[in-house]
């Protein structure tokens, strides 16, 4: 089977979308499947050379995003593949491909990715009213004509449910959501870590890593950790991941505030080795976002046998209290300190006990092997099915 990835970009610091769909072309390029990209991307961007699959990008984007040269790509790729996945909402890269493939006969899939969070709506109102029109015009309509709209867990599918007025007929499927298995780099990575701390070395630490950005509610948990620090002297907290908004300036200013600058490490972004080194020396994973449809962080950190410390936010936060695999708690910062004093509290039994519930919990829930073959099932039953009646294109604006 031929799989065509559609999606607005390549760059790693898009976050999970882009590493689920680089894994499950990994992972069905194994069981003998063939998977290309295309993208908003400008078609000379390094990072796509650096991808490791074929990726044709469309780009550069225009005004509003959009990007002429998409369909146009789409409908010279379409005839030679039997299924499409597209990654995400609300972006030229979701609705502007889907004329071509009625054109062509090719079926596709939807995958939310957490994009029809009611959460949305509640912090940017003003927006959520904007994004409504296009979902009448552009985006409810690829829904309605896809083959399926996939969804991580039950949680999330509820959620969505008329997150928006209108085109409520799709195809809402279920289906296992991964991460690849981390550590197994880890000895190589740990010089290159250390390299990136070097205040760290010789000191234990719980590990944040995701984009730096309010919802993940960075400034609480420097909060929370400011307040139990004391609980351990030995113990830092580094917050690796990219900047998008310069929200760091901000944070390490709080950090000082609060008495706890040289204890807090920032990283930046952390790749390959270097960051599965980072999940393998961590105490516990700590995640207390404001809404998190999955949390692929959470499950890498699961599959080296760490504890999680999460929200009740991310939206996985059953399958792995239930597992015994960590702690969940509200998105507060009084909740996140209870949660980090609570851990700090256990005993080394306890602590070790979690830690192989952990793994557990990965190979049991969010392993690559059964999304992919979720994935290759929902794929395979779409290429025996053709669409009908076309997709309006949004207007260049």
């Amino acid at each position: 089977m031929k799989i065509l990835h559609l999606l607005a970009s390549v760059r790693p610091e898009s976050g999970g979308p882009v590493e689920y769909a680089r894994v499950m072309a990994e992972e069905h390029q194994k069981a003998g499947h063939e998977s290309a990209f295309v993208t908003l991307d400008p078609p000379d961007a390094a990072f796509i050379s650096d991808f490791g699959f074929q990726v044709h990008g469309a780009g550069p984007r225009g005004k509003g995003g959009y990007t002429p040269r998409f369909n146009g790509e789409v409908a010279r790729l379409a005839p030679d593949f039997d299924a499409a996945v597209v990654h995400g909402l609300w972006n030229h890269a979701t609705v502007g491909g889907t004329r071509a493939m009625e054109a062509a006969g090719l079926p596709w899939v939807i995958f939310s990715h957490g994009m029809l969070d009611p959460y949305f709506r509640k912090i940017k109102p003003a927006k959520h009213l904007v994004k409504q029109g296009f979902w009448t015009l552009f985006q409810g309509r690829a829904l309605s004509r896809a083959h399926a709209v996939l969804f991580t867990c039950e949680e999330e599918r509820l959620l969505a449910q008329n997150a928006f007025a209108g085109h409520q007929d799709y195809n809402a499927r279920v289906v296992a959501f991964c991460a690849s298995q981390m550590g197994t780099g880890a000895d190589a990575g740990q010089d290159d870590f250390l390299r990136q701390l070097p205040a760290l070395s010789g000191r234990d630490y719980f590990l944040y890593l995701s984009r730096i950005h309010p919802k993940k509610a960075c400034d609480q948990l420097i909060e929370a950790f400011a307040a139990v620090a004391q609980m351990d002297p030995g113990l830092d907290l580094v917050m690796a991941g990219p900047d998008q908004l310069g929200w760091v300036p901000e944070l390490k200013a709080l950090a000082e505030q609060l008495g706890v600058a040289d204890r807090v490490h920032w990283p930046g972004m952390v790749k390959g080795a270097a960051r599965e080194a980072a999940y393998s020396g961590a105490r516990a994973f700590v995640l207390p976002s404001h809404q998190e449809n999955f949390g692929l962080v959470v499950a890498e950190a699961l599959s080296v046998g760490k504890p999680v410390l999460i929200s009740t936010e991310v939206n996985i936060w059953r399958e792995v209290v239930a597992a015994g695999a960590g702690l969940a708690v509200p998105d507060t910062t009084a909740d996140t300190t209870r949660m980090l004093s609570d851990f700090l509290s256990r005993g080394e039994d306890e602590i070790a006990a979690m830690s192989r519930a952990a793994r557990t919990c990965y190979e049991n829930h969010f392993s690559v092997p059964q999304a992919a073959a979720d994935l290759e099932a929902i794929l395979l039953e779409a290429a025996n099915v053709t669409p009908v009646r076309a997709c309006p294109e949004p207007e260049k604006q």
